[in-house]
């Protein structure tokens, strides 16, 4: 063999990892050997079956070696040498398994490949009896999508059976037997079907033993933990009863399900299912598993001689059992023999299940194992159900006898606990227990140390959480309650129950990233030799959870022939089921629950792996280098060879390996196994194995350290001041949470090593950041416990009483704890601290690993608590050693270097944070008293301080005591009895300059104060520069002073921003004084953007400048009494509202306009009231001084009248008009909101008064009245109008001759008592005057200007980038075109006019523009005026002359900006020549623009403006014109109607067309028809489309071009028809445009033509267009005369 060993070895040259080395099983003295025939390759995973194994190579392919029976080839049956699987090559192998006779693959796209035996369907095909070659099995789930593949990231094989882990983490299995879990009884299952019992939970690992199935799955957050439902979801029989009897109650939650069992052949004749006792529960006697539920009636139980009246081993709800400690229980055919048994077991007082300990107790206090017989006591795990119980036994009376066991606590434990003395070792509840055959007493003890042990390395999870877990899990609280009596509920509130708080201990992150300790593990199928570990032999047909290994943070499952092992998170293995050859590592019986397996004292066990009948265990020791422990079977000898004499091990045996190299591997099949080993290459082996190992170690000292110290001192009654308990509490959450990652990562790396092992993929390097901020938090967290003097408090009162303690022994510990915890005794708080730190001197020292046994106790606390620091040089450390393996050159180098240097300076920075941490707390210790309760938090650290009189506040008194202390986030000024605090946030510090005096000195200057400081020497003044400048730079990036990750050191900047954001609370300023400011500043004032509140509930949010509220910003002031707010929005200048802004009354009110000096100041718009409320009006106009001033519309919505003129003081003064909804029309003088003096009254009738009022509507004085028909009355009125006046005057009916000429009189009278046009709306000219930056119209710079409009634009956009919604893409980039400014040189052109023009409409077109804001509030005011009730044809004429002062106005502001545009009315010369002149209509002349004297374009106000105004303003003025027009408009639409019923002949006919003009033929689409005296609307038609079109267009120049246009129409018809040229006369063409007009039938064309006629150019009017607009009126007034014959 050497020979052979050797050869390969030379073959395999440089080859030094994964080398494969086979044993032979049951003989711990055979050296390995190599594997026959095996080349060289690396090999990454091996699995072994009864005789045969497979190979995975680092390469993916497979090799198989050994008996392989359903290979096809004779030749391969038994090969010599490994043989690749063919069939899997070209597909990437990343995990193999072996069952007893078949093997699995999984590819890399998780496809799952079968082969080898497959009797039983163990390789998913149906009726075949080998699969010879590797065979995809195709895994589907119907719920989701049946043609989606399933993929795989896990197989494990049993007998007959297959197990697959899908990536969704649900398992998916095949073959035969109730080890499937699946819910059939047809088989063998050759398709795979999903376990439906674990579905929806996350499994992390499957495992198969021969006929028996394991998973490990994650535990449901807390959160999501299902209630348990009250009744068995089989059998419907209740799961908890309760019996509520006159003198006793029985609890009972022994429900077990038959259905949930199958039936073995032996077990059919103890079938025997009978209802025993007063609680109806169902009792199952099968096999070895006995239960009952017993009440004597007649024995006491308070007293300790009848402790052992019941024996508790009731089924849990979910059908697991705990076996009674006497290990044969025999199986009872009836009842009666039930009741016999457990009479003679009560008399002779039995001690109760010695298994309660294994049950998954909720972590308590511990103490060290070395305590005999001690039962920890229950305070924490005193569950809600346990008050319940103890509350009932207080309550029923001493006879009670209640089996109840569902927490691990029964009835009569507690009832000992309360009953006996604690300090009476002999009568303890202990564990140790005698069975009816009795048990000899090193087997008590080792129970007794098992029991302890398993409590001890119990969960660390949250106690909370555990606590509701374990409850919420094996009994609804809900459902129990409901069948309680009152009288027992009301006692058991009273019940004191403590929970301790110890915070989650995972996080969601860590948990996504590393493999998870929170788990379960589920057991399923043949149970025979307990290898289920739910303490009975039954099969499982469905998975079912260990209970007793919840929280035992098991991280891999291993499953043997007929034994399982589950290992930790802490290195402990637990094992069960068959223990024939001592394959479990131990002794203990019973073998059908998890026992710890005792492998080696010393060191924890991180790889496990079972065998056939035996077990291997990898075993961390020393030097690193992994120890192969084996246990189980031993063959005999050669001299013996008897086969019935096999043998077991009694302790597991160290096997001689270590000059193999590191073994990274170990499998077992049945008479061999075979451990994968690398060899040492330059340490890079040894350091990986040195890094996994150290932090298993570490996370088991964490995990004493947090079961051993924290949790028992959070659990003590009371540890001093809240915040210090709070703080403590936080610690121990920051110590829980770095546990947990600790545990993790220590898991992760014994599965890395398993691995390819390359460096890159080390959680540490990958996710560095978890670790250092993991170990960054909990810094934090003990540093502050530091500084608040925590370690003084813990230490300090046992330190007084250090000497008259010492003598106490260690096992009084739990007496006293305890005690303590119950409250039990008269105990303070320091004697619970003394007894449970002095006791455990011993303990913390070791924990701590301080060796000086005079080290101070609180030394020895500090060091404990500041021990996981340390880990991190560890970690540089090994990642250092790691990078040295590499060339320098590589990646992997450079990532290990820079991590290592990462994790060094993280170490260095937390050993300056403890240094700190420590300074401080010496700081604290001498400070005086009374200010240091108000000035010490446990994140402030002290920086320095002056009291060696090195800094003196300037201009100080001569005996004044001035302190300065810098901390962290404050620099306090302490006098005598005060102290000031300044946050260094805001506060800025800076050096005098020498000039000033010379003096040494530095000026502060926080919000409110400014002070100089003169420091003793120049060097101190460097220093404490230094020292602030720092401080505040660090406060200012908040508390995250880490290094930056990845680079060596923190780059400190030398000074500090001027400007930053911070937040501060006045208390000095008047006006602010305990306002809080949050935003930016600048060198001590508020300057940016930022929020300030005030106590009383006012706000402002907005900008700020120089310390006052400056540029746009909301302001809110609370309005207690109607209970609502007032709310502004807008510009803001030096503190006060000023500029554009909306206010939001409480009252209701709105104001939109502008302010000054806080006040309502230039043109607003207020609006008061909704519709629906008492007084709704709205007034827009101009304002002084917060009231109603110069012009002004008033609309009175309730009165339905609208007043437009003068105000002042707030009220109507001056002249003004009135409307009313009825269609009065007042104009006037007003005094003091009246009408009074001198106006004229119109009603709708046109009855019009001239004269004098004394009141509103109310005639008084002198005056003229005028009849509709032109009758009218002088004299002297007096009364109110429409309700009889009295008239004293003369009566006059004027000649019918004269009325024609006199009446209209009146109507041009109107007007001259309104407001002239021009001088309405100054207020909003002004204002546009002033954004342009002129104090008047028209006085100002150009460019002034021109950089106005810029920053208006530039601001307006910035403001609206925050919310981009409010502006559209096309505002947008009209925005980003008026940025240009239009530049002109040279002589003024149409080009340029044009361009303009352009500019104009585009200005017009935003908002943000000074001249589009203008635009704007024109219309605004313009249809607030004209619209409703406003709506008054009287008003046509001032709507009319108000648009023409608007665009003279516009004009002159369009001029200043554009000084080369040539004044109204001039003319610019065209550049291009005229085109060819053409005729004129009417005349041979050529066309009437030649007679003006020089051809060019006209310069006016209309042309240029009316194309942007008129739109916006057209749909009020043309409701004014259409009603002006009113009544002739319905004459003519009357004669339109009748004449259009006549067909084109005859129409054309009675207009008098001449008869050549008349069309014979008619083109329509294209062929051409004869006009028949019926035809109807085709003569001219083109013609009369085009004059329909003038309704379309809004400016008079766009209705004549309409006009022009349809002239044109008309000629082209005509020249058609006479094919020969010809010129109009207006005799021919007046009645062919007048057919046009009438078959056009426009509604409204009284309304066009004097709409044209009023805004028409005046230049036009003797034009050609004005020829025409003159034919069309002439056409207007012709129809209405038109009198058909």
């Amino acid at each position: 063999m050497d020979s052979k060993k050797r050869s390969s070895v030379e073959a395999e040259g440089s080859k030094e990892r994964g080398l494969v080395h086979v044993w032979q099983a049951g003989s711990c003295s055979l050296a390995p050997e190599r594997l026959p025939g095996w080349g060289g390759k690396t090999v990454l995973q091996a699995a072994l079956g009864v005789k045969h194994g497979v190979l995975l190579t680092e390469d993916g392919e497979v090799y198989s070696f050994g008996t392989l029976p359903w290979r096809s080839e004779p030749a391969e049956i038994c090969p010599s040498n490994p043989i690749l699987e063919n069939a899997l090559v070209g597909q990437y192998v990343v995990t193999v398994a072996s069952g007893s006779f078949h093997n699995g693959a999984v590819t890399e796209s998780g496809v799952v490949y079968m082969w080898g035996e497959n009797s039983a369907g163990q390789c998913a095909v149906a009726n075949q009896q080998y699969v010879p070659e590797p065979n995809p099995v195709s895994i589907s789930d119907s719920e989701t999508s049946s043609l989606l593949a399933v993929r795989i990231l896990q197989l494990a094989c049993g007998e007959e059976h297959t197990l697959a882990l899908s990536i969704s983490r649900e398992i998916w299995a095949w073959g035969t037997g109730c080890q499937l879990g699946l819910i059939t009884t047809t088989f063998p299952v050759t398709k795979p079907q999903k376990v439906e019992h674990l579905a929806g939970r996350v499994v992390l690992q499957v495992a198969c033993g021969a006929f028996h199935s394991l998973a490990l799955v994650q535990c449901l957050p807390s959160q999501d933990l299902k209630p348990v439902p009250e009744r068995c979801n089989q059998c419907s029989q209740l799961l908890i009863t309760m019996t509520d009897k006159e003198d006793h109650v029985i609890i009972s939650d022994s429900h077990c399900c038959p259905l949930g069992v199958t039936l073995s052949e032996s077990q059919v004749e103890n079938q025997a299912s009978t209802a025993i006792s007063p609680s109806t529960e169902t009792l199952d006697n099968q096999g070895e598993v006995f239960e009952n539920t017993l009440v004597e009636n007649d024995v006491p139980v308070a007293t300790d001689a009848t402790r052992g009246d019941a024996i508790s081993s009731q089924q849990d709800i979910m059908g697991t059992t705990e076996i009674s400690s006497a290990r044969n229980t025999p199986s009872y055919p009836d009842t009666q023999a039930v009741n016999e048994y457990v009479q003679t077991l009560s008399d002779r007082s039995v001690r109760e299940n010695s298994e309660n300990g294994e049950k998954p107790m909720p972590s308590q206090p511990l103490v060290e194992e070395a305590v005999p017989n001690l039962h920890s006591p229950p305070t924490t795990s005193t569950s809600a159900l346990n008050s319940l119980v103890v509350s009932c036994a207080s309550a029923v009376g001493v006879r009670v006898a209640a089996t109840y066991e569902a927490g691990a606590l029964s009835l009569k434990k507690v009832m000992n606990f309360y009953s006996t003395a604690p300090c009476e070792p002999g009568t303890q509840a202990g564990s140790g227990s005698i069975g009816p055959e009795g048990l000899k007493d090193s087997r008590e003890e080792q129970v007794k140390q098992e029991s302890m042990q398993g409590k001890k390395s119990s969960s660390l999870v949250d106690i909370r959480e555990e606590e509701s877990e374990g409850g919420s899990r094996r009994l609804s609280l809900p459902g129990l309650l409901s069948q309680v009596s009152p009288r027992l509920l009301r006692k058991a509130a009273r019940v004191k129950t403590r929970t301790v708080v110890l915070t989650p201990t995972y996080s969601g992150e860590a948990d996504a990233l590393l493999p998870s300790l929170r788990t379960e593990v589920w057991t399923w199928g043949k149970g025979k030799e307990g290898q289920l570990g739910h303490g009975d032999v039954l099969p499982r047909l469905q998975p079912l959870c260990v209970k007793c290994l919840d929280g035992k943070e098991v991280i891999y499952l291993e499953a043997g022939g007929y034994h399982s092992l589950a290992l930790t998170a802490k290195s402990q293995v637990y094992s069960w089921g068959s223990n024939t050859f001592g394959q479990l590592g131990h002794c203990d019986f019973p073998t059908t629950v998890p026992r710890l397996a005792k492998v080696n004292s010393e060191n924890g066990v991180w790889s496990v792996a079972a065998g056939q009948d035996y077990s291997l265990f990898l075993v961390d020791t020393e030097d690193f280098q992994p120890g192969l422990y084996y246990s189980g079977r031993q063959d005999p000898t050669e001299v013996d060879n008897l086969p019935e004499n096999h043998s077991g091990t009694k302790t597991p045996v160290l096997l001689s390996c270590s000059k193999l190299g590191y073994i990274s591997r170990v499998t077992a099949g049945k008479d061999s196994y075979l451990a994968l080993v690398d060899k040492n290459v330059m340490g890079y082996i040894a350091s990986l194995h040195e890094l996994a190992t150290t932090e298993r170690r570490f996370y088991s000292k964490l995990s004493d350290i947090k079961s051993h110290i924290l949790r028992p001192l959070l659990s003590l009654d009371n540890l001093g001041t809240a915040s210090t308990v709070q703080l403590l509490q936080e610690v121990a959450s920051r110590f829980s949470k770095l546990c947990y990652l600790i545990g993790q990562h220590g898991a992760s790396l014994s599965s890395f090593l398993h691995g390819i092992k390359e460096a890159r993929s080390l959680v540490i390097l990958k996710h560095a950041s978890l670790f250092l901020d993991s170990y960054t938090e909990y810094c934090t967290s003990i540093t502050n416990f530091l500084v608040m003097g925590g370690f003084q408090l813990l230490a300090k009162p046992a330190m007084s009483t250090l000497k008259q303690n010492t003598s106490v022994g260690l096992n009084e510990c739990p007496q006293l704890i305890s005690a303590a915890e119950h409250g039990g005794g008269s105990r303070n708080i320091h004697t619970s601290q003394i007894d449970f730190l002095n006791k455990n001197q011993e303990l913390l020292q070791d924990l701590s690993e301080v060796n000086d046994e005079n080290t101070q106790l609180m030394e020895i606390l500090n060091t404990l608590f500041f021990l996981p620091i340390r880990r991190l040089h560890n970690y540089a450390k090994v990642l250092l050693k790691l990078a040295t393996c590499f060339e320098v050159t590589s990646p992997e180098y450079q990532k290990l270097q820079d991590s290592s240097s990462c994790y060094e300076s993280l170490a260095l920075h937390l050993g300056r944070k403890r240094k700190e941490a420590e300074y401080t707390l010496g700081f604290w210790k001498t400070f005086p008293g009374k200010m240091t309760d108000s000035l010490r938090k446990p994140e402030r650290r002290l920086l320095c301080e002056s009291s060696n009189r090195a800094l003196s506040l300037q201009h100080a008194g001569r005996f004044s005591v001035n302190w300065f202390i810098l901390f962290n986030d404050a620099l306090v000024h302490a006098q005598f009895s005060t102290h000031h605090v300044f946050p260094l946030a805001t506060l800025w510090a800076e050096p005098l300059s020498e000039e000033a005096g010379g003096v040494n000195g530095l000026k502060i200057t926080t919000p409110e104060e400014q002070f100089t400081l003169i420091s003793s020497t120049p060097q101190e003044k460097t220093k404490w520069l230094r020292a602030i400048s720092q401080a505040v730079d660090q406060a200012l990036r908040g508390t995250s002073d880490l290094p930056p990750y990845g680079s060596g050191s923190s780059i400190q900047r030398q000074e500090p921003p001027i400007s930053r954001s911070a937040k501060y609370t006045f208390y000095k300023d008047p006006r602010l004084k305990d306002a809080t400011y949050d935003g930016r500043w600048l060198s001590g004032k508020p300057h940016g953007r930022g929020v300030l509140k005030w106590p009383d509930g006012k706000m402002y949010s907005g900008m700020f400048r120089n310390g006052l509220e400056d540029g746009y910003g909301e302001y809110r002031i609370p309005n207690k009494a109607l209970n609502k707010e007032d709310h502004y929005v807008g510009h803001w200048k030096e503190g006060k509202m000023c500029g554009q802004g909306v206010y939001s009354y409480a009252s209701g009110e709105v104001f939109e306009g502008c302010f000054q000096d806080n006040m309502r100041h230039g043109h607003g718009l207020l609006r008061s009231g909704k519709l629906t409320s008492s007084s709704p009006s709205m007034f827009i106009g101009q304002w002084v001084m917060d009231k109603k001033a110069g012009y002004g519309v008033f609309d009175d919505i309730t009165r339905g009248e609208k007043y437009m003129g003068m105000w002042q003081d707030d009220v109507c003064q001056g002249n003004g008009v009135v409307v009313t909804q009825f269609g009065l029309y007042y104009e006037g003088n007003f005094h003091l909101n009246k009408m009074m003096g001198n106006g004229v009254l119109l009603s709708e009738d046109d009855t019009i008064y001239e004269g004098e009022f004394s009141d509103d509507w109310t005639l008084n004085g002198k005056g003229t009245l005028t009849m509709p028909n032109g009758d009218y009355i002088e004299g002297y009125f007096s009364g109110e109008w429409g309700s009889g006046i009295k008239i004293t005057g003369t009566y006059f009916k004027p000649s019918l001759y004269e009325s024609d000429k006199d009446r209209p009189k009146v109507f041009r009278k109107l007007g001259n008592l309104a407001v002239s046009a021009d001088e309405k709306w100054k207020a909003v000219f002004d204002e546009c005057w002033r954004q342009l930056g002129c104090d008047n119209p028209g006085q100002g710079e150009v460019w002034k200007a021109w950089d106005n409009i810029a920053v208006a634009l530039t601001t307006n956009r910035r403001q609206h980038r925050d919310s981009p919604e409010t502006l559209s893409r096309s505002q947008t980039q009209t925005l980003e075109s008026l940025e240009f400014i239009p530049q002109h040189v040279g002589a003024f052109s149409v080009e340029k006019y044009d361009d303009i023009k352009k500019y104009l409409i585009k200005a017009c077109d935003t908002p943000l523009h000074p001249l589009g804001r203008l635009v704007e509030t024109l219309v605004a005011v313009y249809r607030m005026t004209y619209v409703g009730v406003g709506a008054n044809r009287r008003l046509l004429q001032e709507a009319v002359k108000e648009i023409k002062s608007y665009l003279k106005r516009i004009f002159q502001l369009v001029r200043f900006l554009f000084p080369e545009l040539p004044e109204e009315g001039s003319t610019i010369p065209l550049s291009a020549p005229l085109p060819t002149e053409r005729k004129s209509f009417c005349t041979g002349k050529s066309d009437s623009r030649s007679e003006s004297p020089e051809p060019g374009y006209v310069v006016t106000s209309s042309g240029l403006l009316l194309p942007v105004l008129l739109p916006r303003l057209y749909p009020p003025l043309f409701m004014l014109y259409a009603l002006d027009n009113d009544r002739e408009e319905d004459i003519y639409w009357e004669c339109v109607l009748r004449l259009n019923k006549q067909p084109d002949i005859a129409l054309l006919g009675f207009l008098g067309v001449q008869r050549k003009f008349w069309p014979m033929t008619l083109s329509i689409l294209g062929e051409s028809k004869k006009v028949l005296p019926t035809t109807k609307d085709a003569c001219f038609a083109s013609a009369v489309e085009c004059l329909q079109q003038i309704s379309t267009t809004f400016t008079p120049s766009d209705k004549l071009k309409v006009i022009q246009q349809t002239f044109e129409e008309i000629s082209q018809s005509v020249l058609a028809s006479l094919q020969e040229d010809f010129l109009w006369s207006m005799d021919d063409l007046f009645p062919v445009f007048l057919y046009v007009v009438l078959r056009a039938r426009i509604r409204n064309l009284g309304s066009e033509v004097h709409l044209i006629e009023d805004l028409m150019d005046p230049y036009l009017q003797h034009g050609e267009q004005g020829i025409m607009f003159t034919t069309l009126k002439a056409c207007y007034y012709q129809i209405q005369r038109e009198k058909l014959n």
